[in-house]
């Protein structure tokens, strides 16, 4: 069976979830007018992350499922935290991810600011909406509390006319900021504290990044985001559970809607627009906050959004992640109603396995120590060969320079070895991965007593790095000819927090817990082939981990960033604690 054909089937049985169920029965009852309709809409207020991914995958995924269209929508209805820019990389990255809107499937909610705001004269005119003037601390006093029903707003019952010419002055510019607001007039009695006269427009004084200095006032969320896919014709609308509080105001403004006849007809039947709820993702080691997140690029204690330590998809894209791995990620996980935490260590097992299959193998030198072949012919170079990706035969081979001079991991080496340690030591033998056999004479030390040289003899009968008599060798070492190393700069990444829940301890901050070596950067040594590394091309530095180039790169100067290890060494970590 094809990767390719495992992958649809795990796609296909995750997605056999409660969204699809609903979904389907919508579609044998013939809701849908023949067409299933989702959309993603994010707030262009920063970079989606690893969190958005997994409703991407959902909106997009089910979509396709049912031979539908995904909406890509840019719900910019706060315009003190959006920009251009944030908008920009959203498109960007879930293209990266590999999904796609279609010629016709792109909108923005503030394109739909005048017909928002004509429904709203029309709530007013038929007695569902009202100004008021109370201030936030005086709104919460009229709310009251869930088990108690609150008081109405003093404005609740001016007149139509009233309310109607005093919200034109706030669209006129004749208000401050925080001294009115336009209110749902619903039900002050409602347990659901989201339904008692909600807020559904209030006056900013602020440039919109995409419709200028038009508004003075905009609408809620939770007025624009149903209106928005009422006219975009969504069938389904899938919010993370947070929402499901305010999913009764999401149906009474559809219903207000219906009532305006402004539902979409398809194919002769009207289209009502139905919103459902899953569990959001948590990540362990990770904030998923937006608001976090851009604390951390502000305080400058990451590198800017698309730091390789971030959750954000461009920091993961430059980090090494595919979207293949991550899209397996949310397949694994799932859809679920309820919360719960996910172990990263999964994220990176799907890394893991991709990268297995895709990475071209490389070998470099983190920590070098130099290793002089006494024996070997002086000014002499030879050639080892090694497959280019054991895991793709067709990937080819590769001819690896060597001569006298070798570097290899420092770590590789012990005076005195400890007794399952089976790399180079006085006297022991070891095999230079695909070139020869070596084995340590004696070492050469600085005035500080660090080993500066490792000295020894090769068996010249080793060619290729086999024993000719069948002897056994249990140590392999990687290497990195010294004549022919390119240097390389190499950003160790590691996880960003040290805890698992960073911004779940009630008294300490989530910056408390980052973790001060989630970045180490080394000169270190690659074989020749590394000059010629390519961007959005995985490697494995071999028994070290996944790799890929920075775009810091220059042909002078490579940098590499570590995607992940090649095993879990935070699981050890968590073992010996």
């Amino acid at each position: 069976m094809s990767d390719e054909t495992m992958n649809e089937e795990r796609s296909s049985d995750t997605a056999r979830h409660f969204l699809r169920q609903w979904i389907a029965e919508d579609v044998e009852a013939g809701r849908t007018g023949g067409q299933v309709v989702t959309r993603f809409p994010p707030e262009p207020n920063g970079y989606i992350h690893i969190g958005h991914a997994k409703a991407v995958h959902i909106d997009f995924g089910m979509a396709k499922l049912f031979g539908g269209t995904c909406h890509l929508r840019m719900d910019d209805t706060n315009p003190s935290k959006e920009s251009d820019e944030y908008a920009e990389n959203i498109q960007k990255d879930i293209h990266w991810l590999g999904y796609d809107w279609g010629e016709n499937g792109f909108f923005s909610g503030s394109d739909m600011f005048d017909t928002m705001y004509q429904i709203a004269e029309n709530l007013i005119l038929s007695g569902h909406a009202y100004v008021c003037g109370l201030s936030q601390e005086e709104w919460k006093t009229y709310r009251g509390i869930p088990t108690e029903p609150g008081k109405p707003s003093p404005t609740r019952d001016n007149t139509p006319e009233q309310n109607l010419a005093v919200f034109r002055d706030m669209k006129a510019g004749k208000y401050k900021e925080g001294e009115m607001c336009l209110r749902a007039k619903i039900d002050m009695a409602s347990p659901n504290i989201h339904f008692r006269d909600p807020v559904i427009y209030r006056i900013m004084h602020t440039s919109h990044y995409h419709s200028g200095t038009k508004w003075c006032i905009y609408p809620m969320y939770d007025f624009a985001h149903p209106i928005e896919d009422a006219l975009e014709g969504v069938t389904h609308s899938m919010c993370t559970l947070e929402f499901e509080v305010h999913r009764p105001l999401y149906d009474w403004v559809i219903d207000r809607l219906d009532e305006m006849g402004m539902l979409v007809v398809r194919n002769g039947v009207k289209i009502r627009p139905q919103q459902r709820e899953f569990a959001r993702l948590n990540l362990t080691y990770t904030v998923m906050s937006k608001r976090k997140l851009l604390q951390l690029v502000q305080e400058k204690r990451v590198n800017g959004w698309d730091d390789p330590r971030m959750p954000t998809v461009c920091g993961l894209r430059r980090r090494g992640y595919t979207p293949d791995a991550i899209r397996d990620f949310c397949d694994r996980i799932g859809v679920s109603k309820y919360n719960s935490e996910t172990d990263v260590a999964l994220l990176e097992y799907c890394l893991r396995d991709d990268l297995n299959k895709k990475a071209t193998r490389r070998m470099a030198v983190l920590d070098p120590v130099k290793v002089v072949i006494d024996n070997f012919p002086e000014n002499e170079t030879r050639y080892a060969e090694a497959l280019n990706n054991p895991e793709c035969p067709e990937a080819g081979t590769r001819k690896i320079p060597f001569g006298r001079e070798l570097w290899i991991e420092r770590d590789d080496f012990r005076e005195e070895p400890e007794k399952k340690f089976f790399r180079l030591a006085p006297g022991r033998e070891v095999r230079m991965r695909g070139a020869c056999l070596f084995t340590c004479t004696h070492v050469v030390k600085d005035g500080d007593g660090k080993i500066t040289e490792i000295h020894g003899t090769y068996d010249e009968r080793s060619e290729g790095g086999n024993a000719w008599d069948g002897r056994k060798i249990k140590g392999t070492l990687h290497w990195v000819s010294v004549a022919h190393a390119v240097p390389l700069e190499v950003r160790l990444y590691d996880r960003l927090f040290t805890v698992p829940a960073p911004d779940g301890d009630p008294v300490h901050p989530f910056t408390d817990f980052l973790n001060p070596d989630s970045l180490r950067v080394v000169t270190a040594y690659g074989e020749a082939a590394l000059a010629d590394a390519q961007p959005d091309t995985p490697y494995q530095f071999e028994r070290i981990g996944y790799f890929c180039l920075d775009p810091d790169s220059t042909p002078e100067k490579p940098v590499f960033n570590r995607t992940v290890t090649l095993k879990d060494t935070w699981a050890k970590v968590a073992g010996k604690a």
